[in-house]
């Protein structure tokens, strides 16, 4: 069961991958506003990619188990210079430069996010709650302690602004409650609160993010302005039909109606190109890796490990879903990847690293 699963892991993966460069080929063909450049960038990312799979499963996932605190505390300190000496591009300040190397300390938090919170989980035990001390000590040392450190990176990624990669990080801590063993009425509870709470958060939103949300409501507010891309993008989507026009022939992408069709919006040129048939393929390699993922969290017994494969599970599902609907106009627009298809280099080496944690899992079913 281990070796099958571990077989249908590297061939989804291996075929989304393949899937993002052939539509990623065709959004930069001959195209003045996305370089040709960008292709071959994801072509070494997707090779490195699969070797850092490979390296990252054959480590012991006990070590990581170790430096769990001081991987969060590390990512915490990078997104702090992100803020103070980042690099500022596309209105956002996200980037960092360290020995020449670039990337987004924001998608290295998920990955920090999930082991702190694996770590925090796995050591708690359940308690007796007979009494109103037992139950607040779980609202407060389960809930509300747990919280307050993930809010963090939230915050300093809200700030960038970030408000994607923030939403998602939440989704994180939201699925690993519930797989930590916290009974549904205190995630439940908690939830409500924060759904009381998050209309007041409409006055932090930068004005380009309100626009989304309004424009999410109705694109046609805005048809030339912040409701532009969603239009063209449904537009591309929904012209591919059943069977797509071609591989180089989207009218909307090839054209240049449709901005950021190489990151975001990725899967519009899926959808137009490929059509309907083309979006379930991609679709389908991304529900059977997410339930070979599932198939791992399951025959776990170390309760550490079990929750490092939820966190990757549910992250890669928060994404895809949100990525797809903000494409289709079904969710405002938050600026997310679709994983392991849209460009963006350092996102795309987290979700193989991410990848090669539940390789690493899925071989080593030990009690911690």
């Amino acid at each position: 069961m281990g070796r099958d699963l571990e077989k249908k892991i590297w061939m989804y993966t291996t075929g989304i991958m393949i899937i993002g460069l052939i539509a990623l080929y065709s959004a930069s063909f001959e195209n003045l506003r996305v370089s040709r450049q960008v292709f071959y960038d994801q072509l070494g990312c997707a090779v490195l990619g699969l070797i850092l799979m490979y390296v990252i499963s054959r480590v012991d996932y006990r070590h990581f188990y170790d430096f769990a605190y001081i991987i969060y505390a590390l990512n915490v300190l990078l997104l702090l210079l992100v803020l103070v000496g980042g690099r500022h591009a596309l209105g956002a300040r996200r980037w960092i430069d360290i020995a020449g190397v670039n990337f987004q300390p924001s998608e290295v938090t998920k990955i920090a996010v999930i082991f702190f919170l694996a770590r925090y989980f796995s050591k708690r035990r359940p308690r007796f709650l007979f009494d109103i001390i037992g139950k607040i000590e779980v609202i407060l040392m389960e809930i509300i302690f747990p919280f307050f450190v993930v809010i963090l990176s939230m915050a300093l990624i809200f700030k960038q602004p970030d408000l994607g990669t923030a939403i998602v990080i939440f989704g994180i801590f939201v699925a690993m409650l519930f797989a930590g063993g916290l009974k549904a009425r205190y995630v439940l509870g908690f939830l409500g609160l924060i759904a009381a709470v998050v209309p007041f958060g409409w006055h932090f939103l930068k004005s380009y993010q309100k626009d989304r949300l309004l424009v999410f409501l109705n694109p046609n507010i805005d048809p030339l302005g912040a409701g532009y891309t969603v239009i063209q993008s449904k537009i591309a989507v929904g012209s591919g039909q059943i069977f797509g026009k071609g591989w180089f022939a989207g009218t909307q992408a090839q054209l240049n109606f449709l901005p950021e069709r190489h990151t975001d919006f990725i899967f519009s040129v899926i959808g137009e190109e490929w059509g309907l048939v083309g979006a379930l393929v991609l679709i389908y390699c991304y529900y059977q890796l997410i339930s070979c993922g599932l198939d791992v969290a399951q025959q776990l017994k170390d309760k550490f490990a079990m929750l490092v494969a939820v966190g990757v599970v549910s992250i890669l599902t928060l994404q895809v879903v949100i990525n797809i609907g903000m494409v289709m106009g079904l969710f405002p627009v938050v600026g997310l990847t679709l994983p392991l298809v849209s460009y963006g280099r350092t996102s795309f080496l987290a979700f193989a690293v991410m990848v090669g944690f539940l390789l690493g899992l899925n071989k080593r079913r030990t009690v911690f």
